[in-house]
Formats: C-alpha cells, sequence, structure tokens
C-alpha cells in the first residue's frame, strides 16, 4: 500500500513538474494561457509565481513528511486551475491534468490524515 501511496504522489509531482518548462521558459502557449486569464501585464507575475509553487508543491510529495503540505498546496492550485479552466480556457488536456492530479493530492491527504496535525508544525 505504501508503494501505491507513493505512484500517486509521483503521478501528480510529474503532472506539476514536466509544466515548469513551459511557464519557466516562456513557451508562447503557456504566455497565451496566462494572459486569457488576468491579461498582458499581470501574465508572468502570475505564471512564475504558478511555476514556483508547482515546483515547491512537486518536490513536497516526493518525501513522506511534505506530502501534506504538497498535497495540500496542489489543492488549492488545482482548484484555480480547474476555475480558470471552466471560466476562460475551456476543457482540454490541461483541465483533464488538473483534475487528475486534484483527485491525487485529495488522495494523498486522506491516506496521510494522520500526519495532518497542526500541532506538528511547531
Amino acid at each position: 500500500m505504501k508503494t501505491f501511496n507513493f505512484l500517486v504522489r509521483l503521478v501528480v509531482a510529474v503532472i506539476l513538474l514536466q509544466t515548469l518548462y513551459f511557464k519557466f521558459g516562456g513557451v508562447q502557449e503557456s504566455v497565451d494561457l496566462f494572459t486569457k486569464i488576468v491579461g498582458p501585464e499581470h501574465e508572468a507575475y502570475l505564471r512564475i509565481t504558478t511555476g514556483v509553487l508547482e515546483l515547491i508543491a512537486g518536490l513536497l510529495l516526493l518525501s513522506r513528511k511534505g506530502a501534506v503540505l504538497g498535497a495540500l498546496t496542489v489543492v488549492g492550485l488545482m482548484l484555480g486551475a480547474i476555475l480558470s479552466h471552466i471560466l476562460f480556457l475551456g476543457i482540454d488536456g490541461l483541465f483533464v491534468a488538473a483534475v487528475v492530479a486534484l483527485l491525487g493530492a485529495l488522495y494523498t491527504l486522506w491516506v496521510q490524515r494522520d500526519d495532518f496535525n497542526l500541532n506538528n508544525l511547531k
């Protein structure tokens, strides 16, 4: 069961990390996507910030101790991504990837719910 749990986290991490080339590289498709959401004047800020948060979340998911914090971050990011697709971008492969990542993060939170203790953060 531990192997399956790690594989779920790995899949979510790969989904997040494989998009970083597009976000950090300023690939035109990524620029266009974020421009549709916030306009050209703020596109780069949102694109880079999202990339940094996805990088951190992806790395946290790869460790058992950081998985809960990583999964919480993924839930927030993917809810934003799903909402953006519904409101601005349309349903496509990126939408499906966001749903898969959200489900994987929720699964991680469920499986590791005993690790989700605010007293452990002290």
